[in-house]
């Protein structure tokens, strides 16, 4: 036998993948992928920190889809109340947070315009943050105190107008919409109130119902049940036409007011560090604990119209609330510590 004889023989039993013939390029033969793992999250409870008191409007945002949102997740979701510079603190501990299960549920300033504020903030909302559900929307409503003579929008206004620099009005923080909302107001009406802020919305109305401030822009969830007693008046929303959620209430263009179309919302963001697979996951269980009929109704009831949007929607928000209450920052020079 010839050792070229040989040579075939010998690759024939060695079996087809031996065999290299001249001109044909050899295929690997496929692999079988092993299959995916299923996420291994949540491990452990939820932690969602709220940069404002208990019964403020994020705070009831957040606890308004808690109950959905641990079913989704088959996990509890603690929602814990850390306070203090205008939320910031809360976003701070949030965009700081490595163990993928702590996120935060934040309003528009901690997300768009914290850093045009103070340069010097720890955190930069559009670099560390993991944006996961925009959750709620509303028009703000601007108020006076129970003891302002008249009743329709134009006369309050005309009110205000009068007392010349001697009235307050209240914000929950500096830098926060309803400060921001009020000096655009200011610029658009020729009020002079001194910005008068507390710790939360719930703190600005003992204020108003004690007298120590005069107007403040509120959320309609919080401020009605004193206007419609009588203890708060309503001049109008920011909204450009009725909302959904206050149908009964004029708007500011009601009493001339153009110019001043403002909205809060509220959403949920997580660490920019947190796994893109987390982030998904929880986007999607965000999305449906919002979207579900039971929680639209908790949020319609504490005063915000259910959104739920896909990280890229909340995004998007940001960067267009941050161009809109950017441009109200320049033109009034407020500073964080103004």
């Amino acid at each position: 036998m010839t050792p070229q004889r040989r040579r075939v023989l010998s690759l024939l039993a060695a079996g087809p993948a031996a065999i290299a013939l001249p001109g044909w390029a050899q295929t690997a033969a496929p692999r079988t992928e092993a299959a995916a793992k299923p996420l291994a999250w949540p491990t452990q409870p939820l932690k969602v920190l709220v940069g404002f008191p208990a019964g403020s409007t994020p705070d009831l945002a957040a606890r308004a889809i808690s109950e959905a949102l641990a079913k989704n997740l088959g996990q509890p979701v603690v929602v814990e109340n850390r306070p203090g510079a205008s939320g910031n603190i809360a976003a701070d501990l949030v965009a700081k947070a490595r163990d993928d299960h702590t996120i935060g549920v934040l309003i528009n300033g901690n997300l768009t315009v914290a850093r045009l504020l103070n340069p010097k903030l720890p955190f930069d909302p559009a670099k560390d943050f993991a944006p996961l559900s925009l959750i709620g929307t509303a028009p703000l409503l601007l108020t006076v105190t129970g003891s302002a003579p008249g009743t329709r929008p134009a006369e309050l206004l005309h009110w205000v107008r009068g007392l010349e620099g001697k009235a307050n009005y209240g914000t929950p923080g500096n830098g926060t919409v309803g400060h921001l909302g009020m000096e655009l107001i200011k610029s658009k009406t020729g009020i002079t109130a001194v910005h008068v802020p507390y710790p939360g919305n719930p703190q600005v109305i003992n204020a108003m119902l004690s007298g120590q401030v005069q107007l403040a822009l509120l959320p309609p969830g919080l401020a009605l049940p004193h206007v419609r007693s009588g203890k708060l008046k309503a001049i109008g929303l920011t909204s450009p036409g009725r909302s959904a959620l206050v149908t009964d209430q004029p708007t500011l263009r009601d009493a001339d007011v153009t110019g001043a179309d403002l909205e809060i919302w509220t959403a949920a963001a997580a660490p920019a560090t947190m796994p893109k697979a987390v982030v998904a996951r929880l986007s999607a269980a965000l999305v449906d604990a919002i979207r579900a009929p039971e929680s639209r109704q908790k949020l319609l009831n504490v005063g915000w119209q259910a959104v739920g949007t896909a990280p890229e929607g909340l995004a998007n928000r940001m960067k267009a609330d941050t161009a809109q209450l950017g441009g109200i920052i320049m033109m009034r020079g407020i500073k964080a510590d103004s």
